[in-house]
């Protein structure tokens, strides 16, 4: 039989490869959503609302001279996986008393967050597992979603009552909650009590992102399932990210024994990735060790959100209510959002900047992180700074 030939493929010329990034660039400039990478100085007179530093221990002598003794005692560098030559005695130690402080049996280090908890969907899920996320879950876990093969239904946000009548329905064998503690745009807590029994109800697990709860949340800043007396649950996951509350930078996953073995021979993002920088491993650490010893830090933080927040609205903004260290100011529209960003700088505050597709109601916002080291005369300076440089139609956002 003979086939008809197939169309030939247009030559295009060496350089005109990547044209289409230049008109994808042009569109997203026409919709207010370009991104620029802003380098920041060491000693920088901003006051910093922008970054992830709930409890301001990045900078804390205690953190950084953990840093720089791990750096000095074991390297640069991990030198290999996990699994090879990338597990210190530093990681043992991490591990052990991270699983300890959070009242889980067992915990795993990975580079980051995001690997994290692209290896707990991965690895605990199969082709006859059904997914229920919730609708703003963040980025790392609609990823791992996609990754793992598993049917996922995208339960809307913060209803338990839709996740309990999804998992009733279901066909696959095993079945997994996942959820943000505290969602990351406008720092509201997620019903963890009600999704543990929706998911209890029906054999499920839960899967818990606490990268906003710990060092906030829970007693001491344990994490959201210590405050939701989940804590050690059999049937619950949590991971976290050693880049917020504790000041460095990596991740983790924190449960049962049994999980964590799993995830030590499977979990791709584990196995194929170089360990975690001791002095990283070393900085967390310190931080851990001093939150324990100063559990107020906790506390405080919770402390500065509601008064910021208390202070915007107060103002005439949209400011959210937060439950843990998290406030946002809702903007009239993504280019009102920049600006306002640039403008606050420029009076000598940064401040997050979220615009679609970073946010998933497609609201555009100020986000502000509520550090605890924060005196009540920087937060006065904030809000005057954010109140001040405010554009037209803020106030009446949303």
């Amino acid at each position: 039989m003979v086939h008809p030939s197939a169309p030939e493929a247009p030559v295009v010329a060496p350089a005109a490869v990547f044209d289409w990034l230049d008109e994808t660039a042009e569109q997203r400039a026409r919709a207010g959503l370009t991104r620029t990478l802003r380098s920041r100085p060491a000693e920088d007179p901003v006051l910093d609302l922008a970054g992830n530093d709930y409890l301001g221990l990045t900078r804390h002598p205690a953190v950084t001279r953990a840093a720089a003794d791990a750096a000095l005692r074991w390297g640069g560098g991990a030198t290999g996986s996990r699994l090879v030559t990338g597990t210190t005695a530093l990681h043992t130690e991490l591990e052990g008393e991270l699983a300890d402080f959070c009242g889980v049996e067992a915990a795993l280090v990975f580079s980051s967050g995001y690997t994290a908890n692209l290896a707990a969907l991965t690895a605990l899920t199969d082709p006859d597992t059904l997914i229920v996320s919730d609708a703003y879950n963040h980025a790392s876990l609609i990823d791992g979603c996609r990754l793992a093969r598993a049917d996922v239904h995208r339960a809307p946000h913060s209803d338990p009552a839709a996740v309990a009548a999804v998992l009733a329905e279901r066909t696959r064998r095993r079945a997994l909650v996942v959820t943000d503690s505290v969602f990351s745009v406008d720092g509201n807590a997620a019903r963890l009590p009600e999704l543990a029994l929706a998911a209890r109800s029906s054999g499920a697990a839960l899967l818990v992102d606490d990268a906003h709860g710990l060092g906030v949340l829970g007693p001491g800043g344990a994490g959201a399932l210590a405050a939701a007396d989940l804590a050690g649950a059999p049937d619950v996951v949590a991971t976290v990210t050693l880049s917020k509350s504790l000041g460095s930078q990596g991740g983790a996953v924190l449960g049962p024994r049994r999980v964590i073995r799993h995830l030590t021979e499977t979990a791709r993002t584990f196995i194929f990735d170089t360990g975690l920088a001791p002095a990283a491993v070393g900085a967390a650490l310190g931080a851990l060790r001093l939150l324990r010893a100063e559990p107020h830090r906790a506390d405080r933080a919770r402390e500065v959100a509601r008064t910021l927040a208390a202070r915007l609205a107060a103002a005439g903004l949209h400011a959210s209510r937060p439950d843990a260290a998290v406030v946002s100011v809702r903007a009239p529209g993504p280019e009102a959002a920049v600006v306002w960003a640039a403008d606050c700088r420029r009076a000598g505050l940064a401040v997050g900047c979220f615009r679609p597709p970073s946010v998933p109601d497609g609201i555009s916002r100020l986000r502000l992180t509520a550090r605890g080291d924060l005196t009540d005369i920087q937060i006065a300076e904030a809000v005057g700074i954010i109140a001040s440089c405010a554009p037209e139609g803020a106030a009446l956002a949303g």
